[in-house]
Formats: C-alpha cells, structure tokens, sequence
C-alpha cells in the first residue's frame, strides 16, 4: 500500500515506519526535517507542517491511507492548542485530498479505568502529561463527528514509553474505551507492538471510525 506517516521521526512515529518498511509498504514520511529520517528504498521523506491543511493535503494526495502519529513536542508550553490545531488540519487536509482513510495515534488517558472515570480524570495522573492527554481525548470527541473519512483512533497501552521498547512479540490483545489489563493488572504494551497493532489496522480494517486501544 502507498502510506503516507505524519510524525515519522517520533518515539511511537519511527516505530510505525520500521514496521511499514518491514512489510514492504511504500511509505510518505511527512515530518519537519526530512534529514532525519532513516534511509530506505521503501521511503520518501517530505518535510511538511502540520499545522497547514494545504500542506497536508498536497502531501498526502494519492495515498492510500493517512497515519497521523503527530505530537506538537511534550515540552511544548503550547501542546494542548497546537495538538488540536495540528490534528485539525490533518483532517482538514486529509479530506481535501481525498484519501478516505486515517488511523490516528492519540494517547490512553482518554480510556476510562472506572464508571465515567477517564485515566486523565483519575488521582495521581502526571501533571506534565496532561496537556498532551487532555489534547487526544479533546481531538477524540471532535473525531469521533467525522462523517466523511473512515477514521480509527488509537489508544495504546497505559504504559508504553522507553522502558518497554525492544520488544516485538506481533500479538497483543483489543478492547474499546477501557484499558485491557494483564495478569498483574497492568496495562502495557511496546512500542513495537503498538506499531504492529497499526499496520494490523491498515492492512485488514477492524475499527472503522471506532477508537480502540491495545496492550498484552
């Protein structure tokens, strides 16, 4: 398939792009330097601002489907209003191009851990991830009005950072909007997985303007 990956330089971004080049899919790597993207026959590398629907829109025409793993910067005193701002001209330029499909990387706190109860909502959550958090569940209430595209919004694991990287077991377990839990009660995932979860959804759509999330 011809793809086309906004954010492909990031933690969750650059793993999608291994797992897309691995399966031989003919990637558009849409990011602010092209210079840092990995070298591969299978990849363009493009440099684009996602904060412009026209430049979207331009970049992504004649793809096959859109993954948008864009993330305006967690150190960014801005997060909150150019996470949206981004992810709305993301889908703005989408459909202008007229690609149909695009999966979306948001984050977990969205998910709920009790009755009414989102994990962002919930005691103890990290104050320095709440922008971020609150921005994805804020953009998954104005997707989830998308009427047009064939959307899927994607909420990994509650824990999913550096510390459960380097490992690709290709399987995991779905669920909707509620954590899916271990044996030991946790919520995780790698981040190989997740990118393995992604591809899955490309390939073979299952959650068709539906968000889900995965984890072991």
């Amino acid at each position: 398939m011809k793809v086309a990956l906004i954010g492909a330089t990031g933690f969750v971004g650059s793993a999608i792009l291994n797992e897309l080049t691995q399966r031989g899919h003919q990637v558009t790597a849409l990011v602010r330097n092209p210079e840092a993207v990995k070298q591969d026959h299978h990849v363009i590398a493009k440099k684009v601002n996602a904060l412009h629907a026209n430049e979207v829109a331009a970049a992504v025409k004649g793809h096959d489907v859109v993954i948008s793993a864009y993330n305006a910067g967690w150190t960014n005193p801005n997060l909150y209003n150019e996470f949206l701002q981004g992810s709305d001209a993301i889908q703005q330029g989408v459909k202008n191009a007229g690609v149909k499909r695009l999966l979306i990387i948001g984050g977990a706190g969205s998910l709920y851990v009790a009755d009414g109860v989102q994990k962002v909502d919930s005691p103890g959550f990290p104050e320095e991830w709440k922008p971020g958090a609150l921005a994805a569940r804020d953009y998954l209430n104005i997707i989830k009005k998308e009427q047009e595209l064939d959307w899927t919004f994607l909420s990994p694991a509650i824990e999913m950072h550096p510390g459960t990287s380097g490992v690709r077991k290709g399987k995991y377990r779905t669920g909707l909007d509620n954590p899916v839990y271990n044996d030991q009660g946790r919520s995780v995932i790698s981040v190989e997985d997740v990118a393995v979860a992604v591809v899955d959804e490309v390939e073979a759509p299952k959650f068709i303007r539906k968000r889900f999330t995965v984890a072991y």
